[in-house]
Order: structure tokens, then sequence, then C-alpha cells
């Protein structure tokens, strides 16, 4: 609801400040008085764009406030979405300074543009003829409908799980996708993989297999060499071990003497044992020694598999091949594993296809149902308006696709008069009709939802008499549940008012400047009386303008 409006340096006005209520209010005035002004300040603090031909003074800045009362409108959340800070009773400001910059604010804090028309959105409808156009438009009808049918709450719903099915819907496709490229690579990965497989690759075995390869090369160099140790070692005569075996039997028969004797021998004998191990494991392994071609080219070849294997992969070492393999193997695998996944959420997306189908066909049939209480409630309000004569059908069709607020395409037919054909609302309806139709529309939607504040700008042109009058009764009927402000030139309406607000234009000095001014009792007896017959006001008038308003 508007409390009031403030506005300062905008077009011809030069300071106002006033206040609202919540009853039923017309604006009157003159053509050219300023009343299209009034609108261009409300466009601004809804987000209208501005410029410099805005200002009164161009040296001044312009300044409109407009306080809003919310607690109706359940407008917490937007508040918190867009870091507002909320208040029930909201002041949005729009500043636009001399240089052409222009600032928004919403109870002090910055705002954009485009935040400042969301909010708008929800606080003021200006409604002129040139809006009617809105009617025409299928997502307003079903609109409507909803509205009449009750389905907000199936609405949420529906979108919650639309948002689901969507998020579903991208999910499989980034895993189809990913399959197909995995899918293309599959092939060559697997192949790959089998070479690797078939090298039986371990850790570590690199190196002892060119150890190997080493000792097998040199076989019988290593042969030789071990021979000659045994033979100088053993040698009966000259031999290094014999040689020991009498040094030790001399310092043995020293050792009693002295105790360094004893150590010494003691020393001996402990390198003697060692040195016999040694040539021991010598003889071992000369023994053990065998030419073994086989053998040979089996590790040369195992050796020959790998060092290929890693100037194909472009490594150093088995563990970076391991490593390798082990990522072919994943993404072979990854492939069962996709189709796995895949499989899992096809089935939970029909799950969720299942109960947005649901949901949409409960809206529909929600729409269906409400059509004839929608379509008798026009044409009764209708048949108030001059229109006794108008019909109208909806057409609804059920399509596959889904919308955001169904799967419903709808399309308004209408016609004004007995034995003719409907045809599309757009295309049939004169702009009179409109302006009707939309005012029938608003007065029913006032009783379903919660609607803005709403301004009808001039919706009565073409119409008059008892037309009129019943216009007006529309309007001040609906003021019973949300608040309606009417500009209009028809004395009918006016008479309609709780409260009549005059918009005059006058000369200040060199200057002219628009005011809004609130009208007394017998303000209002004398503005309707003018209305009625001009500037030159009769008695008659008069009479009449006081029967028009009891």
């Amino acid at each position: 609801m508007l409390l009031s409006l403030s506005i300062k340096n905008y077009a011809l006005i030069e300071s106002l400040e006033i206040d609202f209520s919540n009853q039923f209010s017309v604006i009157t005035g003159e053509t050219g008085a300023g009343k299209s002004i009034l609108l261009g300040a409300l466009g601004l603090v809804l987000g209208n764009r501005a410029d410099l031909t805005s200002l009164k003074d161009k040296e001044q800045k312009c300044v409109i406030e407009a306080e809003f009362l919310l607690s109706n409108y359940n407008l917490q959340a937007f508040f918190a979405e867009n870091d507002l800070d909320y208040e029930d009773k909201t002041i949005i400001r729009r500043e636009i300074l001399p240089l052409g910059k222009s600032r928004a604010f919403v109870n002090d804090s910055p705002v954009n543009l485009q935040e400042l028309q969301k909010l708008g959105g929800f606080l003021l409808d200006i409604h002129s003829q040139n809006q009617t156009r809105e009617l025409t438009e299928e997502a307003y009808q079903l609109e409507i409908l909803d509205a009449v049918a009750s389905n907000q709450n199936t609405i949420a719903n529906y979108q919650a799980v639309l948002a689901q099915f969507k998020a579903k819907q991208r999910e499989l496709k980034k895993l189809i996708v990913e399959k197909e490229t995995l899918e293309k690579e599959h092939e060559y990965h697997s192949f790959l993989l089998t070479e690797l497989l078939n090298a039986n690759l371990a850790d570590g075995e690199q190196e002892v297999l060119e150890q190997e390869l080493e000792q097998l090369s040199n076989v019988e160099f290593i042969k030789e060499n071990f021979e000659r140790i045994l033979a100088i070692a053993n040698e009966e005569q000259v031999g290094v071990l014999v040689n020991l075996k009498e040094i030790k039997l001399a310092l043995q028969k020293n050792s009693p003497f002295a105790g360094s004797y004893a150590v010494l021998f003691e020393r001996l004998n402990s390198s003697l044992i060692e040195l016999e191990d040694i040539f021991e494991e010598c003889n071992q392994n000369n023994e053990n020694i065998l030419v073994n071609p086989e053998r040979l080219e089996f590790v040369n070849t195992k050796l020959q598999a790998i060092y290929n294997l890693q100037k194909k992969h472009q490594v150093d070492s088995i563990a970076e091949l391991l490593t390798i393999q082990n990522e072919l193997d994943n993404k072979v695998m990854k492939v069962d594993d996709l189709e796995f996944e895949i499989k899992k959420k096809q089935v939970e997306l029909q799950e969720v296809t299942k109960q947005i189908d649901d949901l949409a066909a409960t809206i529909s049939k929600n729409r269906i149902n409400a059509v004839p209480k929608l379509v008798d409630k026009i044409k009764h309000i209708l048949s108030q308006l001059g229109m006794a004569e108008a019909n109208f059908e909806f057409q609804i069709k059920n399509t596959a696709n889904y919308f955001s607020n169904g799967k419903d395409e709808a399309s308004l037919l209408f016609s004004a008069n007995k034995g003719t054909d409907l045809g599309l609302l757009k295309k049939v309806a004169s702009g009179g009709e409109m302006s009707r139709i939309m005012l029938a529309v608003k007065a029913i939607l006032a009783n379903y939802s919660k609607l803005p504040t709403i301004i009808f700008d001039e919706i009565d042109t073409g119409v008059s008499g008892e037309i009129a009058i019943k216009m007006g009764e529309i309007m001040k009927e609906m003021s019973k549940t949300m608040q309606v402000f009417a500009i209009t030139h028809l004395p009918q309406i006016a008479a309609k008012g709780n409260l009549h607000y005059k918009v005059i234009k006058r000369s200040q000095g060199e200057t002219t400047i628009s005011e809004l001014l609130l009208l007394t009792s017998e303000e209002r007896i004398q503005q309707i009386a003018e209305m009625l017959s001009g500037k030159d006001v009769s008695e008659s008038a008069l009479q009449h303008a006081k029967a028009l308003l009891n």
C-alpha cells in the first residue's frame, strides 16, 4: 500500500508532499495539469530510466520518495535475497543529480534499477489503456486462471520439482557425453592396457633384470675369476688358507705366554672363519653359474619390452608404467561404471518426470475446472459495463513441453456480440472493450490474490453515463481488498471515490507549477459540478454533483 509521496524538483512540481489512504481515491484535473507527471514520478520510484529533462531546476537534484506499507505482501524473503533491510514501512527514494547521474535507495540502502524494478512489481500496478495488451498474452491469461483455480501452491511445488527435473536432465546429459567421449577412446585405451598387462610388470623388477642381464652376459668371465680365487685359496703348498692355518697354529702356541698373544690368536681365528665362509660362498657361486642362453634371451627380451613401453609412454620407471596401467584400467572400467550411472540417473529422471507430470496434470485439471467459474464472473461484470452479449472461451492445450507454470498452452477467445464467431481476444476486441475486460479481470483477481496497489489511468476512456457509474462501483468494490486509485475525467467515477485529489497547474512568477490537492466535501461538489458543466457551474450541475456523491 502506498502511504505517502514526496516529490521535489520534478518536471512542473517544485515540491509536493501528500499522504494516501487505503480507500478508493480518485484524481482529477484538466488536461495538461500534471496527472501524467505524477505517474512519471511514480514510474521513477518503480525503476524507470531517468534523464535531465525530469529536473525542473537544472541546478538542483530531483528527489522522489514513496513510503509503502509492506506487511501484507510477504516480501521478507525478497529483501533477504537482495541483502536489503526489511521494514513494514519501507521508503523508496530516487535521486536524479544535475550531472545526470541517477541513484536509488530502499530504506537508505543503495539498489540497482533491476532490483528496484523487481520490488516495484510487487508494490504498484499502473494500468492504462496501453497496458491492456498484457491481457492478450498467454502467460497472463494462465495467471488469471491459476488465481481462480487456486493453483499457487501446486505451481510452487511444480516449480520445485521442475528444478530437480532440469538438474537430473543436465546430469544425465553430462554422463552420456562423458560416456560417448570415453567410448571413442575405449578401443585405444583397451589396447594400451592389454599391452601393459601382457608385460606382467612388477615394481623394482627392472633393476633386478638389468643386474641379471649383466651376470648372464659375463658368465665365463665371472666363472674364470671365481676359479682363480678358489685356486689361490686352496693350493696345497702356498694356498692362502693353508698359510693362514699355519700362522694360526703358531699364534696358538704363543698365546699362553701373554694376554696380547691370546688376543692376536682370537682375532686371526675370527678372520680365518670369515675367510673360509667367503671362499665357500665363492665355491657355491662358481658351481651355480651356468651358461643359460634361453634365460639370457628371456631377460633381454623382457627388458627390451620394458624399455619400449617406457619410451612409448615417455616415462623412466616401471612404477610410472604401473601408474599409467591403473589409469587406463580406470578409464576402461569407467565406461561400464558410466553405463550403470546412466541407467541409475535415467530411473531417477523417470521418477521426477512422473512427479512433475502428475503436478502438471493437477494444474491443468484445476484450470479446466476454473474456466466456467471465471467466464461467468467476467460475463457478469461485463454485463454491468454494457457488454451483456460478450462471450468467452478458454482453449487449454496440453503439450509435451515443461513451462515454468505447467505444460499447458492457452488461448482466450472472445466475441462481443451474440451470433458472431469467437476469435482470439487480441484480434477481435477493441480498445474500449479491452479496457472493460481488463477492469473485470482485475476486479476478479482482487478477490483471489494479493494484488499490489493499482492505479487506473483513464481506463474509462470511451464510456459515460451508467457504464461509468458501474465502473466506479467496481473500482470501489475492489478497494475493499486493495488500494485503488483512478485518474479520470468522468464525474460519475470521481463521485465514487472515498477521497478526491485534484491536480492543478498555476503560474508562479516566471514559471508554471503543478500541485496535488486533497479536496474537502464542498470542494468535491464544486469539482464534480465543473466536470459536468464546465467552468460556468449551474445550479443543476451542483445538484447533479450532490446526487452523484450521495
